[in-house]
């Protein structure tokens, strides 16, 4: 298959097909004789499986890891146990910033009464104040130095 159908089979673009190529995750197809690239069912798996790989926001350089196991499974050199639980880590971690930005959101959207001006806006004015290094409504305490 050429590779706007693997591009079209898989859901990846053409450019993301040939950057994974360029990083080295998926094998260069053998080319024919017009000088177009011949791609089989074995691409198909493996951008499937690299696909499988980012959705669950794994890096590149683990999803490399993983495939290496694949392409070389005695003996694999990857843990694979341990590269998943440290990207659980991530996450979890990646869950409470966005648990904090979130309450921080919040705060900031209960200054907001309605129409009003500029001048009356509690979500401008608050967002101003921390531009200063004063605290405001998401940021109580003093985080920013105004010295910068």
């Amino acid at each position: 298959m050429q590779i706007k159908d693997l591009a079209q089979s898989t859901g990846i673009s053409i450019e993301t097909i040939r950057f994974y190529e360029r990083k080295g995750l998926l094998l260069a197809p053998p080319r024919r004789e017009n000088g177009y690239r011949k791609y089989d069912k074995n691409h198909l798996e493996r951008l499937v499986f690299i696909r499988h790989c980012r959705s669950l926001d794994m890096s590149l350089e683990n999803i490399s890891s993983l495939l290496l196991c694949l392409d070389e499974p005695m003996p694999c050199r990857v843990n694979a146990d341990s590269l998943i639980n440290e990207h659980l880590s991530r996450v979890r971690t990646q869950l409470k910033s966005m648990k904090t930005l979130e309450k921080q959101l919040l705060q900031l959207q209960s200054l907001c009464n309605g129409k009003h001006n500029v001048e009356g806006c509690g979500v401008l004015n608050n967002l101003l104040a921390a531009a200063h290094g004063e605290a405001c409504a998401c940021h109580p305490h003093k985080e920013i130095s105004s010295a910068a």
